[in-house]
This record gives C-alpha cells, sequence and structure tokens, in this order.
C-alpha cells in the first residue's frame, strides 16, 4: 500500500519542475507536504533509503563505464600484439598477410566504435541518474551533488576542469589511428601486391 502511494508520489513529484539549488520554492514546500501526508510517517526514512540506493547505483554505473573501458583496451592492445606475431611469424601464417591484416584493421576499427558508443550511452545514463539525484536532493536537508556542482563553477580554477566522459570520448579515437593506417596499408597491399 505505501509502495503504491509512493509511486504514485513520484509522479507528482516528475510532473514538477524541482529547482536544483538549496532552498525550496513554496511549491515545491506544498508538493513536499502532500508527498509527505500521502506516503506516511516513514517518507524521510525511506526517501533517505532511496537516495542511498540510488547513489550506489550511479557509483556502480561509473565503475561499469571504468570496467569496458578497460576491457576494450585489452581487446585492442591483444589484436595488435596477434598481429605482430601472425605477420613476423611466416610459419604460423602462411596466405595472404593483406587480407588479415585488412581483417584486424575492420575487426580493431568496429572495437573502437562500439567502445565510443558505449562510452556515450554510459554519459547519457549517468547524466539522468545524477538529474535524478538531484531531484531527490531537493526533499532532502542539504544537496551535496548539487552544491558540489555549484562550488565547481564558482571556482576560478574550473576552466581547466575536464569532464572524465570529455577526456574518455577520444581514448577510442587515438586507439583507432593504428588500425585505420592499418586498413589503408592493408587496402594499397591488396591493390597493388
Amino acid at each position: 500500500m505505501q509502495n503504491k502511494q509512493f509511486d504514485n508520489g513520484v509522479e507528482v513529484t516528475s510532473e514538477q519542475s524541482t529547482p536544483s539549488c538549496v532552498g525550496t520554492n513554496s511549491a515545491n514546500k506544498d508538493i513536499d507536504i502532500s508527498l509527505k501526508e500521502s506516503y506516511g510517517s516513514e517518507f524521510n526514512t525511506h526517501l533517505l533509503e532511496q537516495y542511498k540506493l540510488y547513489v550506489e547505483m550511479a557509483d556502480r554505473v561509473s565503475s561499469r563505464r571504468v570496467q569496458i573501458g578497460s576491457f576494450y583496451i585489452s581487446i585492442l592492445s591483444a589484436l595488435l600484439a596477434l598481429l605482430s606475431i601472425t605477420t613476423s611469424n611466416k610459419d604460423l601464417f602462411q596466405g595472404p598477410q593483406s587480407f588479415v591484416l585488412l581483417t584486424v584493421a575492420i575487426l580493431g576499427l568496429c572495437l573502437c566504435f562500439a567502445w565510443a558508443a558505449n562510452i556515450n550511452s554510459y554519459k547519457q545514463l549517468n547524466s539522468l541518474k545524477f538529474k535524478v539525484i538531484h531531484e531527490i536532493e531537493t526533499h532532502l536537508p542539504f544537496p551535496c551533488y548539487d552544491r558540489e556542482w555549484k562550488v565547481l563553477k564558482e571556482d576560478k580554477h574550473s576552466k581547466r576542469y575536464l569532464r572524465l566522459t570529455s577526456v574518455e570520448q577520444y581514448i577510442p579515437i587515438i586507439i583507432a589511428i593504428p588500425y585505420l593506417c592499418l586498413f589503408v596499408y592493408a587496402l594499397i597491399k591488396i591493390v597493388n601486391p
């Protein structure tokens, strides 16, 4: 019964625009009061627990993003290492090397593209999670994450701050360069044997 009432309360919250600041306006206070009244006496306790859970979930998404990055770097590095082994050892591979080079180059480029798409997906997911966290914080005594961003924006050195995702998006592009060179080289070898 309480979950159903809380779900209804969340729907009301999502329809209202909640400001992301420390102070709340009177309309937001009215929503706060109506949410608390419709949910019951355990509203604050359950909201705090839900907040903790959601922050932990956001942290896990960030951890997963780092693991995915490590996975792609490992696979792409192993692919280049395997390529060096197969091209240096003539006994291991007897066929035309140009086709092997082309296949490895295409595979490497596809993996770099998939990695870039994953980074973008995780960026969107994290942005949405933190928007929800900011919304929940309007019902808490102090909005930690919102305040953190305000302090960062007010900091005179904030122009030097680069978001992790902004930097992270260039890594698949940089790693794709050797595969692109390999692709061009393989095509030239195939066209001009």
